[in-house]
């Protein structure tokens, strides 16, 4: 009961406030006086300011480089001594600035002379003109242990090569022949140092080398032709005879000779075929040594050739004549190779090897190297038959 009267007073005092009236109002608000607008200044637009442009920084140019080119006087050289001229002057395994070095000289130092070399190409701080030279005494050259006999000391291949330093990659200075002895100083893996033979060579600038005119042989005087004096002639009395009178005999007439009739030549039969030599010239049987490569070219006689790696440059065309011989096993090898040269039937230029026997010097093919056969090869080698001369 309480709690309805509560509701009850509570709704009549909401009821009273709603219907109250707001009887505060507020006072009029004067009307604005008339004032003159004043004057408008237009605003001054000011220049935006200039803004700076980054400062980028251009990259200097890369410097060429300039290749000084050296003064090289004209030289001509002898086979014969000359003399060193500067302090110090270097020996080289091959003609050119891409020769190593494998010996100095110094001023005043006696060479000998084989030959002179111009270079028909070389850069320009590079000389063209070099002296092929005797190997200096004392130089050491070093060669392969493989094909010298351990207990002698001697050479076992037909022909081994001297170079320069301990690997293939150094320049050849010359050969010994089998048998030679030679005398080790040192040893670096597989390699021997020994003393220069009398064979090896080397080479030099050719102008810092001077040669002497041989003084010209001294001329005897011609002795003076000695004067004859004659005496004085003398003067003889010719005495007065009568003249003598002669009758001249009677000529007689002369007998015409009449020359006798010239022999006709005698005819002489043609010469017959019995008088040429027929006989083909001896086989050509030669021994080289290179590396071994497909030949890619489809005008090749053959499918595998023998190359120099320096170079590049093909020396012969291997042929084998019998089906057991696969080349294909020697591809990329460095081999020495005995046999028949001849050229080719059809390309009379160029010369084709029928290989007689292998000696493989190394199986491992040089740096860098890509073991590749040409597509006719590996056609013919999938087919079981052996790549043979192109016909």
């Amino acid at each position: 009961m309480k709690t309805n009267y509560w509701l009850i007073i509570g709704t009549i005092i909401a009821t009273s406030a709603v219907a109250q009236v707001d009887t505060n109002t507020l006072p009029a608000i004067p009307a604005p006086a008339s004032v003159a607008p004043a004057p408008v200044t237009p605003a001054v637009t000011e220049a935006p300011a200039p803004v700076a442009e980054p400062v980028v920084k251009k990259a200097a140019p890369k410097k060429k480089k300039v290749v000084k080119k050296i003064s090289e006087p004209t030289v001509t050289l002898v086979p014969g001594t000359a003399t060193v001229v500067p302090p110090n002057l270097n020996l080289r395994g091959q003609a050119g600035l891409k020769g190593e070095v494998v010996g100095h000289l110094k001023k005043g130092d006696t060479v000998t002379v084989i030959s002179q070399i111009n270079l028909d190409k070389h850069a320009a701080d590079e000389p063209a003109q070099w002296a092929k030279i005797a190997l200096p005494s004392g130089t050491k050259v070093w060669v392969n242990s493989h094909f010298v006999d351990a207990t002698t000391k001697t050479v076992t291949a037909k022909k081994l090569n001297l170079r320069g330093g301990p690997g293939e990659n150094y320049s050849v200075l010359g050969s010994l022949e089998k048998g030679a002895s030679v005398s080790e100083l040192s040893t670096k893996g597989s390699w021997i140092e020994i003393e220069a033979p009398s064979t090896a060579v080397a080479y030099v600038a050719a102008m810092y080398l001077e040669q002497t005119a041989p003084a010209p042989a001294p001329v005897e005087p011609t002795p003076p032709t000695p004067v004859v004096e004659t005496a004085p002639p003398v003067a003889t009395t010719v005495a007065e005879t009568a003249p003598v009178v002669t009758t001249p005999a009677p000529v007689e007439a002369a007998t015409p000779v009449v020359p006798a009739p010239a022999e006709a030549a005698p005819v002489l039969p043609p010469p017959s075929l019995a008088e040429y030599d027929t006989n083909p010239p001896p086989p050509r049987v030669v021994t080289h040594e290179g590396y071994v490569r497909p030949s890619v070219s489809v005008i090749a006689p053959t499918y595998y050739e023998l190359y120099d790696p320096s170079s590049g440059n093909a020396i012969n065309y291997l042929y084998a004549s019998t089906t057991n011989l696969d080349l294909s096993r020697y591809n990329g090898a460095q081999i020495m190779v005995t046999g028949e040269e001849s050229l080719a039937a059809r390309w009379g230029d160029t010369p084709v090897l029928t290989v007689q026997r292998i000696f493989v010097v190394n199986a491992a093919p040089p740096e860098p190297y890509k073991r590749v056969s040409s597509p006719r090869a590996q056609e013919q080698t999938i087919r079981g038959s052996k790549p043979q001369q192109r016909r």
